[in-house]
């Protein structure tokens, strides 16, 4: 079996130096290049801190997806450049695996439709740790029974994103299975604008940025008598690597955009 010949923008962010890592010591793949706002022309090898790889840098995305020869593109960028990206990608016939958050919907449309016309897929996902996908779908599944719920995330203080991509694909998942309805007393008041966090369909989602944390996600559901807690935690970045692997494979065979990593597990 041939090797997966991947591009990774972001290697020197804290997802892509991992991503690095695992392309290094996994045969599945072989890694082209990276994209990069600096070191144009130089090896991943020469740059403090990367894994010991031949790869070429590229600060130009386009010429970069234009030249190499590459079958998957691991974007761990920001979702301003990740929407470029990936454009870029599916338009020179490089499937994308993205996982950065905050698209929006007409984004995702666009994309959508690239795909379709240009016959390959592409992945995004608002989170590659396999328990925090399986969180989601367990929490889909209590809403049936348990619709009255809250979220709570948690995540490290350089993320700048709020709410996170994970618990807005939670509450749209459960918006699948639960009927529209407000929660709290009907004449509760804020006496501080945002105390009760966001709100999606009478859910409220609260996010929490300190330092110290990685990735973490409570759903909480409140019933008679008692409450149910799912909950994920991601205590390094090695924990969404299983996903980005399983994406980049799962890629391959795929001919649109699939949004979520749970409609790739078996």
């Amino acid at each position: 079996m041939s090797k997966i010949r991947a591009i990774v923008a972001g290697p020197r962010g804290k997802m892509g130096r991992e991503a690095l890592r695992m392309i290094e010591k996994d045969e599945t793949f072989e890694l082209v290049a990276c994209i990069d706002r600096k070191h144009d022309g130089e090896r991943v090898r020469d740059i403090e801190g990367l894994p010991a790889l031949e790869a070429l840098i590229y600060t130009d995305p386009e010429t970069c997806l234009m030249e190499v020869e590459a079958d998957v593109l691991i974007d761990l960028t920001t979702p301003e450049n990740g929407y470029v990206h990936t454009k870029w990608a599916i338009e020179n016939h490089i499937r994308p695996v993205v996982g950065t958050t905050g698209f929006s919907e007409q984004q995702l449309r666009e994309l959508s439709t690239l795909c379709e016309e240009k016959g390959i897929g592409a992945v995004i996902a608002p989170n590659f740790a396999i328990g925090a996908v399986l969180m989601m779908q367990f929490s889909k599944w209590a809403a049936k029974h348990m619709p009255h719920v809250e979220i709570i995330e948690k995540h490290h203080d350089q993320k700048l994103d709020a709410p996170s991509g994970t618990a807005i694909k939670t509450a749209q998942l459960i918006q699948e299975v639960r009927s529209s309805q407000s929660q709290g007393h009907p004449e509760e008041q804020e006496t501080h604008e945002g105390a009760r966090g966001a709100e999606i369909d009478g859910m409220r989602i609260h996010s929490m940025r300190l330092p110290g944390l990685i990735a973490h996600q409570e759903v909480i559901f409140g019933g008679q008598g008692q409450t149910l807690t799912i909950k994920h935690d991601s205590h390094d970045r090695e924990s969404f690597m299983s996903g980005v692997k399983l994406a980049s494979e799962k890629v391959m065979s795929l001919d649109q955009l699939v949004y979520g990593l749970e409609h790739l597990l078996d």
